[in-house]
């Protein structure tokens, strides 16, 4: 059961709240409507209900509120609008990145395919869907966890009869398996034959809360609707003639050319115009929307909360007015294998990995032809015009993504706008575009030295004596600069600004350090693995010291303290940035 108690949004902007102590229940085995005209509170309250907005009152989910239950997919499943995904990801790609969101296995996807009818839809992009199959990729997404509570805000808008049957009876079908479902309404007419109770609010507050055959019979009237060019002159003529025969006749002009008889039938009301030659253009039976009532008198919060049922056994009843926190967006639940689907599951990837590389071993066969540039620079493909070559440029852009994407496309943000800064999924990032970068940066050097031999001979390809420490650092190049894009992009929300700390380091960071090393030395660190190794409680092996050493050297070029420098920074502000939001919160 889906209990509301209490729930009013915070006043923005000294206006009154968009809900306003607004309190009702969804019970199992029914669908329950939510209905108001536009603007009368109903996203907000879904919003309010689901912790993406501040406020103040308590939603339960079977006796708990939403940030309480441990797997939030396995409880309730949303449609909040459209499928946020990226558009060139497949819709068997999205549902297998969202299974991982919601820790299911990734076969529940192609179970969702058949039950929402797109099983041979599964390599479609997203961005080539219809309406109707975005809502079915909703409902899809949403049911991934087989969820107990369906709460949907106007899923068949804009859909097509045929389309509103099949949502209609796969919510009818959740709802008979003991399911509860929740949905907003704008149509009265459509809350009262889709919906087994109707709960009406106008103006962010509770006017009704009634069973579909009573909100019929009182909301909703059978009349008589009329299209002349002459309305003002037959309204008056029927209201006339009612009040000669003394019958209830209610006439209701809705614009300049079309009246809403009440109380009569077309043949009076045809007859009554044949009589007094009126033409009409259109005159037929139909069912009214009378309006809602007035608001119902706000209740007490005590009473609201002893109307319904305590949340749980034996538990003493909360105040009826919490404050609501929003809820940050959780992280994956398998973050790891999240961040895969995410990488691997657009064109984004390997199209800009082939230009990489396409783009290293020109460079290189064209460096190679000056022979002036030393071994390490010409397998990098890295000239000195450049301030990054470009397997550490796409590296760069590749950890750029990883976070600039999930802003632009927020498959993990319930509110299309945060995404969560948890420490698993951060993890995950790093781990996978560390990967993703070391692989780009092996195949870059693979393949430039093959074609360096392929057109130079052999000669020109040699491995060098100092080739551990080169390759260290060529590891730390690429890697370091996959890590500056991904946290830059994380902190400013954009895949421009991650590109921008990349191209940062070598262009303006180096040339400050390069200063600051400039400077005489007085001391050294020679030395300092063993002296480290003297006072520490634990023995290393002595291989350590020769990575120590190594790591050292690396800090101690420009390049190398630069890019830590960066890496630093970042770090604390990704950090830094990620509190305050949840300070604010």
């Amino acid at each position: 059961m889906l209990q509301a108690i209490g729930l009013t949004s915070t006043p923005r902007r000294d206006r009154p709240p968009e809900v306003d102590d607004l309190t009702f229940e969804a019970r199992p085995g029914l669908i329950t409507g939510l209905l108001g005209a536009p603007g009368s509170g109903k996203t907000m309250a879904l919003r309010l209900m689901l912790e993406l907005e501040p406020g103040r009152g308590v939603t339960y989910f079977r006796g708990r509120p939403l940030h309480k239950v441990a797997h939030p997919a396995r409880e309730v499943g949303t449609l909040l609008g459209d499928v946020p995904g990226h558009p060139a990801r497949t819709v068997r790609g999205q549902l297998r990145l969202m299974c991982a969101v919601a820790g299911v296995p990734a076969g529940r996807a192609e179970e969702m395919l058949h039950v929402v009818g797109l099983d041979g839809l599964g390599d479609q992009r997203l961005g080539t869907l219809s309406l109707g199959m975005d809502r079915r990729l909703g409902l899809a997404a949403a049911l991934l966890g087989d969820p107990h509570t369906l709460v949907l805000d106007e899923p068949a808008e804009g859909l097509s009869p045929r389309e509103n049957s099949w949502l209609y009876g796969l919510l009818r079908g959740h709802a008979q398996h003991g399911g509860t479902v929740l949905c907003t309404f704008a149509d009265p007419k459509e809350a009262a034959r889709v919906a087994d109770r109707v709960v009406t609010i106008d103006g962010g507050r509770l006017v009704a809360d009634q069973d579909a055959a009573e909100f019929a019979r009182t909301r909703l009237r059978p009349r008589v609707a009329v299209a002349t060019p002459h309305a003002a002159r037959l309204g008056a003529l029927v209201s006339r003639e009612a009040r000669d025969a003394r019958r209830s006749v209610e006439v209701v002009a809705e614009d300049g050319s079309h009246l809403s008889v009440y109380g009569t039938t077309c043949a009076e009301v045809g007859e009554t115009a044949f009589r007094h030659g009126v033409l009409v253009h259109r005159l037929t039976d139909e069912v009214g929307d009378t309006g809602p009532m007035a608001p119902a008198p706000r209740p007490a919060p005590a009473t609201a909360s002893d109307a319904l049922p305590a949340p749980s056994s034996g538990a003493r009843a909360p105040h009826p007015r919490p404050p609501i926190t929003p809820a940050l967006p959780r992280t994956p639940l398998r973050p790891l294998r999240y961040e895969l689907r995410r990488l691997l599951g657009v064109r984004t990837t390997y199209l800009l990995a082939g230009a990489v590389l396409t783009a290293s071993v020109a460079l290189a066969v064209v460096l190679g032809r000056t022979g002036h540039t030393p071994l390490p620079h010409l397998l990098a493909a890295w000239p000195a015009l450049l301030p990054l070559p470009p397997a550490a440029l796409g590296a760069g852009i590749l950890g750029a993504l990883a976070f600039g994407e999930e802003y632009r496309y927020p498959a993990l943000a319930a509110d299309r706008g945060t995404v969560p800064r948890r420490l698993g999924l951060l993890l995950a990032k790093l781990a996978v575009s560390a990967v993703a970068a070391l692989l780009l940066a092996v195949l870059a050097l693979a393949l430039d030295a093959q074609a360096l031999r392929l057109v130079y001979g052999t000669d020109l390809v040699r491995i060098p004596p100092d080739w551990p420490s080169l390759a260290a650092s060529w590891a730390g190049l690429v890697v370091g600069c996959a890590w500056a894009g991904l946290l830059a992009a994380g902190i400013f929300r954009a895949t421009a600004a991650g590109l921008a700390a990349v191209l940062a380091v070598p262009v303006a960071v180096v040339p400050l350090v390069q200063k600051a090393l400039a400077a005489p030395q007085a001391r050294s660190v020679a030395g300092l693995p063993a002296r480290l190794r003297d006072v520490a409680w634990l023995r290393w092996p002595h291989l350590l010291d020769n990575g120590l050493a190594a790591a050292l050297h690396l800090l101690a070029r420009p390049q190398g303290a630069a890019l830590a420098l960066s890496l630093a920074v970042l770090l604390c502000a990704y950090v830094f940035t990620g509190l305050r939001g949840r300070a604010r919160w």
